[in-house]
């Protein structure tokens, strides 16, 4: 028996074997990503459904609310702490693995996992418009990282293995394994590595097997049976549609480095940065909630009822300032879920204007919100390929892939044509810059 175990560990430790290898960690990894997410997972959805229960009771017992508008605060001082203990945290998670990934960060992988998941449910779960994407792709890297350390990996082997848990962290959050392995490669990587892809598809794959075990096989969002076209019917209509949310996408990154710098050189203390977005929230609980967390329920919302122009404008410019109001602050949380959400706002406002013009029937109205929801990620993120394969698999809309990459391409070339830079770029951009003027600073007061 222990000649049968020594052969087995000579097998799994010669370099040859390196792609076996990946594939037997990336199964490792898929599971353990796959149960954190899952109770990521579950502590959003179940704040996402009483937090409206929540605002509904406060408004009949009113007494109750300077109460609640105090726990907010409290958790926002609570994040300050967390955000104090590890900078790491901060934001959406994706640009640091980034970082890691070039070798300019690094993090330590079992105080990020612990914080990143309490913080991102704290400010999450209380209202802050942020996504769990973000957060569990750092989750699942933090899980590649820690197994790769613990078994003492190569730097490159580590580096396959945090990349393939930050797969299996966004193939979990949204039942999207090949979108989730795409990721890795296009955004993450941007290496069409044999090796980088045997980790991830084992991780997404198994990691999705293990959340669907709990949250079952439906897709994100709920969207019906949506009509089919060719897309040759359509497709002027789809490069309207892709032009104008993309125009509309344009606005997200420059708002992003506005709230950011504004937060850096407002004279508010670091603890109280974090309770601007939370009193927000409490505020917007009452007069506008649907604007209220991730967003998902809103999407599903945009299906079921037809909302007047107006209020459709009214719900695109609450979500997009509440979204930079929050990120901003620096909190734990992602843009990818609010990123979809003002997607499929544009393809609403998109269908309405579309109808009301004589250019399109009302029933493709659902079709305009989902792909609006992949265009809007393409302009903002520029990885078409990942936005419309994500889109896909959220809302289950296989028959419409062609339209997807037509709607995600148009996107693309209209933020190619602005000069707007990737959002995570950026992001990882401005961070690297931060840290290269503390350590100048540093250097100079010695």
């Amino acid at each position: 028996m222990q000649e049968r175990f020594e052969y087995l560990l000579r097998i799994l430790t010669d370099p040859k074997r390196l792609k076996l290898r990946l594939f037997i960690e990336g199964n490792v990894i898929g599971v353990l990503t796959g149960l954190t997410i899952a109770m990521f997972r579950y502590l959003l959805e179940l704040s996402e459904k009483n937090l409206p229960r929540w605002y509904h009771y406060l408004g009949e017992h009113q007494a109750y609310i300077p109460l609640w508008f105090a726990a907010l605060l409290l958790i926002g001082y609570i994040i300050h702490r967390m955000l104090k203990a590890d900078g790491m945290i901060s934001g959406s998670g994706i640009p640091q693995i980034k970082g890691i990934l070039l070798g300019r960060m690094d993090m330590h992988w079992a105080r990020v996992l612990v914080l990143k998941f309490t913080g991102a449910v704290m400010g999450i779960g209380a209202g802050m418009s942020l996504g769990r994407e973000g957060p569990s792709v750092q989750l699942g890297a933090c899980l590649g990282q820690g197994l790769g350390r613990l078994t003492h990996r190569s730097y490159e082997e580590n580096h396959y293995l945090l990349t393939a848990g930050s797969g299996a962290g966004l193939a979990a959050a949204f039942n999207a394994p090949l979108a989730g392995a795409i990721f890795c490669l296009e955004e993450l990587t941007k290496d069409f590595s044999p090796y980088v892809l045997m980790g991830a598809i084992a991780a997404t794959v198994t990691a999705t097997t293990v959340t669907q075990f709990f949250f079952g096989m439906e897709p994100v969002f709920h969207m019906g049976e949506l009509p089919v076209a060719a897309t040759g019917n359509v497709y002027l209509t789809l490069i309207l549609l892709g032009a104008f949310v993309g125009f509309l996408g344009l606005g997200f990154n420059r708002m992003l480095v506005v709230s950011l710098d504004g937060y850096a050189k407002s004279p508010l203390k670091a603890w109280q940065k974090p309770m601007i977005p939370l009193a927000a929230a409490g505020v917007l609980g009452f007069c506008l909630p649907e604007v209220l967390g991730g967003g998902s329920p809103l999407v599903d919302a945009l299906v079921e009822h037809e909302y007047v122009l107006g209020f459709l404008l009214l719900l695109f410019a609450g979500k997009f300032f509440f979204t930079m109001l929050c990120f901003g602050s620096g909190v734990p949380g992602g843009i990818f879920l609010p990123m979809l959400v003002l997607g499929a706002l544009g393809g609403a406002l998109f269908a309405k204007l579309a109808v009301a013009c004589g250019l399109l029937a009302p029933q493709w109205t659902v079709n305009c919100i989902v792909f609006g929801m992949a265009a809007y990620f393409s302009a903002v993120v520029k990885s078409p390929v990942t936005g419309a394969i994500l889109i896909m698999e959220m809302t289950g809309s296989f028959e419409h892939m062609l339209s997807l990459m037509l709607v995600s391409m148009t996107a693309f070339l209209v933020a190619e044509w602005a000069g707007s830079e990737p959002v995570y770029d950026m992001l990882l951009n401005r961070s690297l810059l931060i840290m290269d003027k503390a350590r100048d600073y540093i250097r100079g007061s010695r």
